[in-house]
């Protein structure tokens, strides 16, 4: 008998609620945007009620919808946007500030004072595989701590608890029962050991955080808690958790060392699969927790640009060139090839391998015959083109990819795959089901429950769509993309 299993699936923009079968089929999918709040220049904030408040939507309108009554779902896995940071009172759920999102850069100029210690940064790359980065959640809960009136004092007196945003939904889903997190998340808080797997004391100290603000740590498989029966109308366990990169990396059964996917959501994120060894990069990308399953940890290297659908936003909500982003693959296929148009969306800043924070968007090579098609077209590039810079920063640190596969709601776009394997000289694998981070979620879920025996049965669940060839000679990709890494030079501060 099938065996369903449940996953939430909460982004930067909308959040998502699938059932899935036992194959990793899909059975039904309910999705809902919120509104994105931007009260200042580099400053991104959520409403954590517009977030929970979508994920409840969903979840009642997914069991609806596949007609699975709740008793039937062997299990619930989150997947969530990373980074992403709440504080909230740890007897009335209430929190004392909007979820502050891990595009924010607001804290760029602690970064750039703390920057001054020079162990203390050694220290945070050595310990934690990241870098000193407005991005990570250590510095935006100092900044809640810090600015928010009475929160030090409440947070030193264990009256708040902090957490990412998985583990927001932990504890709302248990009706505050369970504060937990998992390794994946954790792993990118900037305040996790990822050696020890521990929570640091010494950066916990450097970020004055008190501790008995965060929460347990776990495997991503394993005991979170049980949703409340109110909400999904039976008790459903939530076994398995992972932040939505890792997740992808799951649900693509990446779990082979050298094997890499590549997610095209709101940023895009590139994760190698490196094995039992973090390897330390030497141009400027993330070493993190990949996976921890029974209490053994597999790490990974990673590459985060901040703007890859958002920059599809930004042209249908900012320029208001399309109504829908399936409007841009029409567009961009009637551009001009030789167009000479480069938009680089440094909306936010710059993530890998540059980390400017302070870097802003332009769009370089406009003549009069640019139309719409021309910046739909480098709007769709520019995703392309950042995904060749993690490629080469990878291959600088000796772990060149020997597979790449891509996921994510851009990833259903053939022009823009067919670019990317242009651009990058190599194949680009799609998998039948795109939806490779709550997959992940689910697979977790479920090696939790025994429904899956172990790694290798999730990788015959894994099945292949489309496979993208390069198409450009070795000459056109090189006079390509030395016209887009001009463009970054103008536009970078630092």
């Amino acid at each position: 008998m099938t065996q369903h299993l449940l996953a939430i699936d909460q982004g930067t923009t909308s959040s998502r609620s699938i059932v899935f079968a036992d194959d990793g089929s899909i059975i039904a999918m309910s999705q809902q945007e919120f509104t994105q709040h931007y009260p200042k220049d580099g400053w991104v904030e959520h409403q954590p009620d517009d977030i929970w408040n979508s994920v409840t939507h969903t979840l009642r309108d997914v069991l609806q919808k596949s007609q699975i009554d709740a008793g039937d779902i062997a299990a619930l896995g989150i997947t969530n946007q990373r980074e992403t940071t709440l504080v909230w009172d740890k007897h009335t759920g209430a929190t004392v500030y909007p979820a502050i999102v891990w595009q924010d850069r607001r804290t760029a100029p602690y970064c750039r004072e703390l920057s001054q210690n020079e162990q203390l940064v050694n220290y945070i790359t050595d310990n934690t595989g990241l870098l000193l980065d407005p991005y990570f959640s250590a510095t935006k809960l100092n900044w809640i701590l810090n600015n928010v009136e009475g929160a030090r004092a409440r947070a030193e007196a264990g009256e708040l608890l902090f957490g990412t945003v998985d583990t927001y939904l932990i504890w709302k889903l248990t009706d505050g029962a369970s504060h937990k997190t998992d390794a994946t998340n954790a792993s990118r808080t900037m305040l996790f050991n990822i050696h020890t797997q521990q929570w640091d004391t010494e950066l916990l100290k450097a970020f004055d955080i008190p501790a008995a603000m965060l929460p347990e740590v776990m495997d991503c498989a394993a005991d979170f808690g049980n949703t409340s029966a109110e909400l999904t109308g039976k008790r459903i366990p939530i076994s398995g958790v992972a932040g939505d990169q890792q997740a992808a990396l799951i649900g693509q059964a990446c779990f082979e060392k050298g094997m890499a996917k590549s997610t095209y959501g709101t940023g895009c994120f590139m994760i190698l699969n490196t094995g039992d060894t973090p390897l330390v990069s030497k141009n400027r990308l993330l070493t993190t927790v990949g996976y921890r399953l029974n209490g053994h940890t597999t790490y990974a290297l990673e590459g985060s640009i901040f703007m890859a659908g958002a920059t599809v936003q930004w042209l249908r909500d900012g320029l208001k060139l399309i109504d829908n982003a399936a409007e841009t693959e029409a567009l961009a296929a009637r551009a001009r090839e030789d167009n000479g148009v480069y938009l680089v969306p440094a909306f936010t800043g710059l993530g890998a391998p540059y980390w400017d924070p302070d870097a802003r968007g332009a769009m370089l090579g406009l003549t009069r015959d640019t139309g719409i098609n021309e910046i739909v077209a480098a709007g769709l590039q520019s995703v392309c083109y950042q995904t060749k810079d993690l490629q080469k920063a990878m291959e600088s640190d000796g772990a060149r990819p020997v597979s790449l596969r891509v996921d994510g709601g851009m990833a259903n776009n053939d022009w823009v795959m067919g670019f990317l394997a242009d651009i990058l000289g190599a194949e680009v694998k799609r998998p039948a089901v795109t939806e490779t981070t709550a997959v992940g979620a689910a697979f977790l879920a479920g090696l939790q429950q025994g429904i899956f025996t172990d790694l290798d049965t999730l990788t015959q669940c894994w099945q292949c769509d489309s496979v993208f060839e390069p198409r450009l000679t070795k000459a056109q990709r090189d006079t390509a993309y030395a016209g887009w890494q001009e463009a970054v030079t103008r536009i970078r501060c630092s």
